[in-house]
């Protein structure tokens, strides 16, 4: 064996040997332990835990009255019209809310890229990104005290002025104008933040790109569609993909803004379980625990299906 392997071998051993007990380095690492304890605690208590009750949902569980009925409630499920309305309205309002906000961020990516004063689109950037810190609580009450058909509606108020209307519009109350109203404040919402990624992917566009499409004489607008749109069609593709795995996960943008009068257009599946859970007089645990394990599987599929897009698309999954 050569000087050079005969040394490599030997500071391997002297690795292994000095190599430390478990217990010992977890030790010498507790304040690191420590810190984490807490999410570790959190994530268990709220994600694993829950998981034990996945039981119930092949049991009838109203109160006391409690008994084993196999698939029953699957088939109760499958059966109700209502069920059905909320699983389409999920899929429809989710990805009809990704589609929106995705690509309003992408213009206003390529706006703000486009900007050359950078005092207004430090500004700008600021503007936009502030609705996204605000809870949905929050903004669910300023868009209701404008939109109300009372006389603190400022729209109504504003567009009777105007004379556009004579009496008031029910804008929330409507099930035409209900999911649009929601996108477009989905959209003032989030669409800030989701700039965030796509201009990042513009800061890392190559200049010499568009001083070679000077040089052809490329116009502002050419050189947007033929050089900024194809770098971020990619990234495009990737926050289309991770976020189509969460489409079933919706809950608070619509809970905060639904009413009896629209469930027939906004209900989802997370609400539909709210409803069923604590808005009957003597709910069916068994069968709400049901449709919450249908949910989570649907969920599971489309993650992994996610993931097998991601891996195809950018080399590597989400998970």
């Amino acid at each position: 064996m050569s000087k050079k392997y005969k040394q490599a071998d030997l500071a391997l051993g002297g690795a292994v040997r000095n190599k430390k007990p478990l217990g010992q380095r977890i030790w010498n690492s507790r304040g690191y332990y420590l810190m984490f304890l807490p999410v570790f605690i959190f994530v268990i208590i709220m994600y694993y835990w829950p998981m034990l009750g996945v039981r119930y949902s092949f049991y009838s569980y109203k109160l006391k009255n409690i008994h084993w009925v196999g698939l029953e409630n699957f088939q109760i499920m499958f059966a109700k019209a209502e069920f059905w309305s909320a699983l389409r309205n999920t899929l429809i309002i989710s990805i009809a809310k990704l589609l929106i906000n995705t690509f309003a961020a992408v213009i206003i990516s390529v706006f703000l890229n486009e900007m050359g004063n950078i005092i207004a689109k430090k500004a700008f950037q600021t503007v936009i990104y502030l609705p996204h810190f605000m809870s949905y609580a929050v903004v669910a009450a300023i868009f209701t005290l404008f939109l109300s058909n009372s006389s603190t509606g400022f729209i109504n108020e504003t567009l009777k002025e105007w004379g556009v209307i004579s009496t008031s519009i029910d804008f929330l109350h409507s099930t035409k104008m209900w999911r649009p109203i929601f996108y477009l404040i989905n959209m003032w919402k989030e669409t800030g933040w989701g700039t965030v990624i796509f201009l990042a992917t513009l800061a890392g566009i190559n200049p010499e790109i568009y001083e070679a499409a000077d040089i052809d004489g490329a116009t502002r607008l050419q050189k947007i569609w033929y050089v900024t749109v194809p770098e971020l069609a990619n990234t495009i593709i990737i926050v289309l993909i991770l976020n189509i795995a969460k489409v079933l996960n919706i809950f608070e943008p619509v809970f905060v803004l639904y009413n009896s009068r629209v469930y027939d257009v906004a209900d989802v599946i997370s609400t539909y379980i709210y409803r069923q859970t604590f808005l009957q007089f003597i709910p069916d645990y068994g069968y709400t625990t049901a449709v919450g394990l249908f949910k989570s599987v649907v969920g599971g599929i489309l993650m992994l299906l996610s993931n097998f897009a991601s891996k195809k698309v950018r080399g590597r999954g989400i998970i």
